[in-house]
C-alpha cells in the first residue's frame, strides 16, 4: 500500500510540469524539442508522429532542415550564452506554418521579490539586479541566467518573429497550474487558487499570492510573471487561448484543464482518460443543483468536452470580498444568503436536531463555497460542483463557505473574524467535525499525503516566513536580543506573558514546565479576569506598580509591532518576542548534560528523540528504546497524551497518560521522558522542542509520506530521522484485540 502511495507520488510530480503544455493540441505533429530531457519531452514523444531533441551545447554542429510542425525551446537553454542564437535557430527550424513554444523564467518574477533564490545562481536578488553581482569573480563557476519580458521581445524581434504571444505561468514551470495570456487579466481571487513554489523556499519572506490582486490592479502581474510560455509563428494564426488552469497534481482520475477562449466559451476536458468521468459527475451534479433551484453556470457535455459560455462577472469570492470592507452588514446578509443555498441544494434527509449538527443533505456539495461562484444580477451562479457526499450534514459545507472565503484574506478577520461566524450559524460543539470533513476532503483532493515530500521541499514554510521578516525589521542586536535571547534575563524574575491567544498557549505547552509563567496581560478586555491554563489574565495596568527590574515581558502575538512599542513606552527594561518557529534552548537538556559520567564515550547523535503512546508496556517498547539509546548519548522521550490518542485512534489508551510517563521514565535507557502537549504533537513541534540531533522510529513506517516528510524536514535543519527495526510480533494494538477476544 504504500509502496503504491509513492509510486503514485513520483508519477505525479512527473506529469506536473506537463500542464504548460498538455492543453495544446500537438497530436501528429513534428516536433523538435530543444533543451535537456525533461517530462514535457516525454509528453510531446507520447504524442506527436516525429519528435527530435537537442539541446543548446549540439545545435552550432547540427544541420537546420526547416520541417517541423512545433519547436520547442524549454528554460534550459538559459544556461547557454548564445540564447538569442538558439532562438534564431528554433525559427530556421519551424516549417512555413509551424509554430514556436518558449519556456522561459522571468528575472523581474515576484517570486524572487518575495525572497526565492535565482535558479542559477542560487543567490538573492541576482536576477533581478540583472546579475550585476554575479559572474565578477573567478570563483563564481555557476552559469546560466533569467531575462525579462521587455530584453525576450528583443530577442524574437531579431529572430524575426513580427507574431507572438506572452502566456503568464504561475506558479512555475515546474509546477504550471495557471496559463494567462497577456491581454487577460483573472476576475477572480488566485489567492486562493494558486500555491506558490520556490527553489528554495527558506529564504522566503513575503507570502506571494497576497500580491497578485494588487499586480492586477497595478498593470504588473504580466511583468511580474514568475515565468513565460511564448507563442511564436511566422505564417499561422497565433492561439485564441486566454486563460488556462490546471490540477494535474490532483492525479490521472481526477485532474482536468480548463480553458477560456477569446471567442466566449470555456472548455473544460479531463486531462487524461481515467478522468472522463469527473467531467460526467461534473454535468450530472449541475443538472441536480438546478432541479433544486440552484443558479449554475450552463454547460453541456460533448465528447467528453464540458464547454459553457464564458462568464465576464467578478467571482463571488470577490464581491463578498469587497463587500466585507464596504457594508459589514451586507457582507452578513450575503453570507446568510449563501447559507440558505447550501441548505437548498439538496434534499434533507435529516431536518435540524439543535445538535450542532443542522440538516443532513443527500447530496452535500463539499466544494458549494463562493470561490465557485460568480456574482451576477445580484445572486451567486455556481461551477465546478464535481463531488459530493452522501448524507453530509450542511454544516460542514457552510463550514467551508467560511473558512474558503478567509483563506488568504487576513484583512478580512480584522472585520468580522471567522469566529463571529461560526458562532452566528452554530457550528461551535462540532468544529472538531467540520475540520476534520473539510481536512480529509482537502487532503484527498489535493493529493496532499502523497506529494507531502515534493511540498516541504518547494513550498515555503508561514513559520520561516515570519522569522525572515524579523531579521529584516531588525538589526542583528536587536534581533538577538528580542528573539534568540528569549530566556537570557529571566533568573529572578516575574515572567509575564503580552497575549493570551494561540502563540501564549503555545509557549505555555512548550516552555511552561521550564519556566513558569507569573501572569499574563492582554489588552482585550473580553480575555481580562479570566485564565489561561490556569494562569490569571489581566489588563496591563496589572503590571504598572511593579518594578521593572523584576519583570520580564514575553510578548506571544503573531503581529507584534504595536505591543512591542507598547512596551517600551511602559518604561518595561527586559522584554523579548516569542518566535514559535523557533527552537530554543531547553533547561533540562543542560541540567542533563551537567550530570557527571552519563556519556562516557561520545556516540553517533548527542540528543536523540523518540515518540509514542506506550500504552501496555511491552518488549517492543524496550527494544525500541535499548536501539534509540545505542545511538545516542542523551534520549528523550515523548508520551503521547490520553486526549491525543483518542484524536489520532479514535480510542482511549488503557493506561492513563501520567502512569505511562512514570513507567517510561523507570526505563535505564531513558533519560528524560514527558508528557507531549497536546497542541504540540508533530514531529516539527517536538524539533522545535527539543532540537534533538535524530529521531528514532520503527521501520514499519520507513515508507510513510508523514514520516518521509518529516524526515525531508528534519534534514534542512541538520537533523536526522533514523527507523529502527520493530518489534512485529508484539504490539499494544495485538494485545488489547487478544484482551478483549479472551474476555
Amino acid at each position: 500500500m504504500r509502496d503504491n502511495v509513492m509510486n503514485t507520488a513520483d508519477k505525479i510530480i512527473h506529469e506536473i510540469p506537463k500542464a504548460i503544455i498538455k492543453w495544446i493540441n500537438v497530436s501528429g505533429a513534428s516536433v523538435l524539442y530543444i533543451g535537456d530531457d525533461s517530462a514535457v519531452l516525454d509528453y510531446f514523444n507520447e504524442c506527436s508522429l516525429k519528435c527530435a531533441s537537442t539541446n543548446y551545447r549540439k545545435i552550432n554542429n547540427e544541420v537546420i532542415t526547416g520541417q517541423y510542425d512545433i519547436v520547442y525551446v524549454d528554460s534550459s537553454n538559459e544556461k547557454s550564452t548564445q540564447y538569442d542564437k538558439i532562438i534564431q535557430y528554433a525559427k530556421a527550424s519551424l516549417s512555413s506554418n509551424g509554430t514556436l513554444y518558449i519556456a522561459a523564467n522571468n528575472r523581474l518574477g515576484i517570486r524572487y521579490f518575495c525572497g526565492d533564490r535565482d535558479p542559477y545562481t542560487m543567490r538573492n536578488f541576482d536576477g533581478i539586479e540583472n546579475y550585476r553581482r554575479a559572474y565578477s569573480k573567478k570563483e563564481d563557476n555557476f552559469s546560466g541566467r533569467m531575462y525579462s519580458k521587455n530584453e525576450l521581445k528583443i530577442m524574437l524581434e531579431k529572430a524575426g518573429f513580427e507574431k507572438f504571444k506572452f502566456y503568464s505561468v504561475f506558479s512555475d514551470l515546474n509546477n504550471p497550474h495557471i496559463i494567462i495570456a497577456d491581454e487577460y487579466y483573472p476576475n477572480e481571487d488566485l489567492a486562493n487558487r494558486i500555491f506558490p513554489t520556490y527553489n528554495y523556499p527558506d529564504t522566503v519572506f513575503l507570502e506571494e499570492e497576497t500580491l497578485y490582486q494588487g499586480l492586477i490592479d497595478n498593470n504588473l502581474f504580466h511583468q511580474m510573471a514568475n515565468a513565460y510560455l511564448i507563442e511564436c509563428t511566422v505564417n499561422s494564426k497565433l492561439s485564441d487561448v486566454l486563460y488556462v488552469t490546471s490540477s494535474i497534481d490532483r492525479g490521472e482520475k481526477d485532474a482536468t484543464i480548463t480553458i477560456i477562449h477569446n471567442n466566449n466559451m470555456v472548455e473544460k476536458k479531463a486531462a487524461y482518460p481515467e478522468g472522463d468521468h469527473r467531467l460526467k459527475d461534473l454535468y450530472i451534479n449541475l443538472c441536480d443543483l438546478k432541479k433544486h433551484g440552484i443558479n449554475v453556470v450552463d454547460a453541456d457535455l460533448v465528447d467528453n468536452v464540458l464547454s459553457m459560455p464564458f462568464i465576464n462577472a467578478e467571482t463571488g469570492q470577490l464581491h463578498l470580498k469587497k463587500l466585507i470592507s464596504q457594508s459589514p452588514e451586507k457582507f452578513l446578509q450575503e453570507m446568510d444568503y449563501f447559507r440558505s443555498l447550501i441548505l437548498k441544494s439538496s434534499d434533507i434527509v435529516q431536518e435540524d436536531l439543535n445538535d450542532g449538527s443542522g440538516a443532513i443533505l443527500a447530496k452535500g456539495y463539499i466544494d458549494f463555497v463562493p470561490l465557485n461562484s460568480f456574482y451576477i444580477n445580484s445572486d451567486f451562479v455556481l461551477y465546478d460542483q464535481e463531488v459530493y457526499i452522501e448524507n453530509l450534514p450542511a454544516n460542514a459545507i457552510i463550514y467551508r463557505m467560511i473558512t474558503s472565503f478567509y483563506a488568504g484574506n487576513p484583512l478580512c478577520e480584522q472585520i468580522i473574524s471567522q469566529d463571529t461566524l461560526f458562532k452566528r450559524y452554530g457550528l461551535l460543539p462540532k468544529m472538531k467535525e467540520w475540520q476534520r470533513i473539510e481536512q480529509d476532503f482537502l487532503v484527498t483532493l489535493r493529493k496532499e499525503k502523497e506529494l507531502s515530500i515534493y511540498h516541504e521541499k518547494c513550498r515555503r514554510n508561514y513559520e520561516i516566513v515570519a522569522s525572515n521578516r524579523q531579521k529584516i525589521n531588525f538589526s542583528e542586536t536587536e534581533h538577538k536580543q528580542l528573539f534568540e535571547d528569549v530566556f537570557s534575563d529571566v533568573e529572578n524574575k516575574k515572567i509575564i506573558l503580552f497575549g493570551s491567544g494561540k502563540y501564549a498557549e503555545r509557549f505555555i505547552s512548550m516552555y511552561g514546565k521550564d519556566y513558569k509563567v507569573f501572569a499574563i496581560i492582554d489588552n482585550n478586555k473580553s480575555k481580562q479576569g479570566h485564565t489561561l491554563d490556569g494562569i490569571p489574565i489581566y489588563a496591563p495596568s496589572f503590571i504598572s506598580d511593579m518594578s521593572a527590574e523584576n519583570l520580564k515581558i514575553i510578548i506571544c502575538i503573531k503581529d507584534f509591532m504595536s505591543v512591542l512599542m507598547q512596551v517600551k513606552e511602559m518604561g518595561i527594561k527586559y522584554y523579548s518576542v516569542f518566535d514559535p518557529g523557533r527552537t530554543y534552548p531547553r533547561k533540562f537538556i543542560s541540567e542533563l548534560e551537567a550530570l557527571p559520567d552519563n556519556v562516557n564515550t561520545p556516540k553517533k547523535y548527542h540528543i536523540g528523540y523518540v515518540a509514542g503512546v506506550f500504552d501496555m508496556y511491552h518488549i517492543g517498547h524496550l527494544n525500541l528504546l535499548r536501539r534509540a539509546k545505542d545511538e545516542c548519548d542523551y534520549l528523550i522521550v515523548g508520551v503521547v497524551p490520553d486526549k491525543g490518542v483518542y484524536e489520532n485512534k479514535h480510542k482511549y489508551p488503557i493506561i492513563p497518560c501520567d502512569e505511562r510517563v512514570e513507567i517510561v521514565k523507570s526505563c535505564r535507557y531513558v533519560d528524560y521522558a514527558i508528557e507531549l502537549p497536546l497542541n504540540c504533537r508533530s514531529i516539527q513541534d517536538a524539533y522545535k522542542m527539543f532540537n534533538f540531533d535524530c529521531m528514532f522510529t520503527g521501520t514499519d513506517y520507513v515508507s510513510d509520506p508523514y514520516w518521509l516528510t518529516a524526515k525531508e524536514y528534519l534534514k534542512k535543519r541538520g537533523s536526522d530521522l533514523v527507523f529502527l527495526p520493530y518489534t512485529e510480533k508484539t504490539s499494544s494494538t495485538k494485545i488489547r484485540e487478544r484482551l478483549l477476544t479472551e474476555k
